[in-house]
């Protein structure tokens, strides 16, 4: 039987598998576990471990939780499945394209889990690699250092920062991670707690303190911020992708840079994270020149 339970009656429209597969790092991420009707998540909670299962009934969301952390995991659930977001001040009538997404993807949503550190791991394991292998890294790390995860499921938390913060860079390396991210993370991790504060500061000044860290820079933050901090205007600045996929949708130019994509999105300031979400929701992608980057290892 799960600790405790709640029902959520969002006041906007969301989509709990969407939320999900934002926050995880794909379908090997062992703390996560996307079913059709209910899906589940492992958080590492400031009042300790929770499993949180949350299934989907039309406008209504049932939340169940088991763990230490339950009674945090369920407090949190409206943001961590974006219904805390308000998009009603989000005009996409200055381009077509996103106003036919918008129309099209209604449960498009900036989510709020509120641990900051938690998604900051995440992000930077994907920092200058490609999907895949992100994917699989952390996937690797999270199954060497996670403990079973409290209920069903059978998931893993996601690794404690602890014990990042104790390892030697070398540790990541059989993870497929190399020197400079995994001295990023134990950065990080030797600073949860500073991190995980910036989920009660404004948006910019959240920005600031986690880019204060050395090699958490724009993009970083920016991934952050769209999962963990409900920040509709975050941008990840650096993207190989998203600077091409901005200008193809609303230039029709192939290719550009990062000072044309916010150029581009300057109409939309203030929901311009929401413009990106609502580009990867539509499946939108600048044509493709040139080789595919290569999967690498680091043994």
């Amino acid at each position: 039987m799960p600790t405790s339970t709640r029902t959520i009656h969002a006041p906007v429209p969301v989509d709990v598998r969407r939320a999900l597969i934002t926050i995880a790092e794909g379908r090997s991420d062992p703390s996560v576990s996307i079913g059709e009707s209910r899906s589940l998540i492992a958080q590492r909670t400031p009042a300790g471990a929770a499993t949180l299962a949350l299934t989907q009934r039309g406008e209504t969301v049932e939340a169940e939780a088991w763990g230490p952390g339950a009674a945090w995991a369920l407090d949190h659930a409206p943001g961590l499945i974006g219904a805390d977001d308000d998009p009603a001040g989000f005009d996409p009538t200055p381009h077509p394209v996103i106003e036919r997404l918008a129309r099209s993807n209604r449960a498009v949503r900036i989510l709020r889990t509120g641990l900051v550190t938690e998604a900051l791991i995440r992000a930077v394991v994907g920092q200058v690699v490609t999907g895949k292998e992100a994917k699989r890294s952390y996937a690797r790390m999270t199954r060497a250092l996670g403990e079973p995860a409290p209920g069903p499921g059978g998931l893993v938390l996601p690794p404690d920062p602890t014990v990042i913060a104790g390892l030697a860079y070398h540790r990541f390396h059989p993870w497929g991670i190399e020197r400079k991210r995994a001295e990023t993370l134990i950065r990080v991790a030797r600073v949860a707690r500073r991190m995980d504060e910036a989920s009660g500061m404004s948006h910019a000044d959240a920005a600031s303190r986690m880019t204060a860290v050395t090699g958490v820079g724009a993009w970083t933050a920016g991934k952050v911020g769209l999962v963990a901090l409900g920040d509709p205007d975050a941008v990840p600045v650096g993207d190989y992708h998203l600077k091409n996929t901005v200008a193809w949708a609303l230039a029709g130019e192939p290719r550009a840079d990062d000072a044309r994509m916010l150029q581009l999105l300057e109409p939309f300031a203030g929901h311009r994270g929401r413009v990106v979400l609502l580009l990867a929701a539509g499946h939108v992608a600048a044509p493709k020149f040139g080789p595919r980057a290569p999967i690498r290892t680091h043994l």
